[in-house]
């Protein structure tokens, strides 16, 4: 806690932590204000050159798309992207709400008219998405917020970090995924068999 990554981005509490890596909330102490934003940790476990190298390729690859996502309203903007140490970080907007986990009970049912607004809001974000040619991967509550300021949906975690850290580099620097990329309940069959 407190560390400051990249001369600007101060850690101050620890978000979530996972098999792919560790996502914070911190400062941005270079704009006014220090708004909060969230610093998503990507260490690969190997260390070797090849993948290293083929874990940057793919990050940078990622961050580029990420950017390119994040000119919709419901989805965070990257604010950055670097690498120190051999770690990656991304580093986006933080979203003041709260997740969809906390409006789902499963002893309360939701109106049809709140289920339409629900599908009628997250499909529209799906839409942009797919018309960029890119998938999410894990679509769950936890990764569905309620924006305080407007109470619109904005889908988060777009799963750049797992995209890299599932890779397996041989020794000819060829690269192939081995882990399917989802939440167990929620992706489909033939995302959970590595299609």
């Amino acid at each position: 806690m407190n560390q400051i990554l990249s001369g600007r981005y101060q850690i101050i509490q620890e978000l979530g932590r996972g098999g792919f890596g560790v996502t914070y909330i911190a400062q941005d102490l270079q704009r006014p204000g220090n708004p909060r934003c969230v610093v998503k940790l990507f260490e690969p476990a190997a260390k070797d050159p090849y993948t290293l190298n083929a874990g940057k390729v793919l990050f940078d690859r990622e961050a580029e798309a990420l950017e390119k996502l994040g000119n919709h309203d419901q989805i965070p903007r990257l604010l950055a992207h670097f690498e120190d140490n051999q770690k990656f970080y991304l580093v986006q907007e933080f979203i003041e709400g709260h997740d969809l986990i906390q409006e789902l009970h499963p002893n309360k049912l939701l109106s049809e008219a709140a289920v339409i607004q629900f599908l009628s809001d997250i499909l529209a974000v799906l839409a942009f998405v797919h018309e960029k040619q890119k998938i999410h991967r894990d679509i769950k509550p936890n990764n569905i917020r309620r924006r305080e300021s407007d109470g619109k949906l904005v889908l988060i975690d777009f799963g750049a970090v797992k995209q890299v850290s599932t890779q397996v580099v041989n020794s000819q620097g060829q690269t192939k995924f081995t882990i399917a990329i989802g939440s167990p309940g929620y992706m489909p069959s033939e995302q959970s068999s590595g299609k």
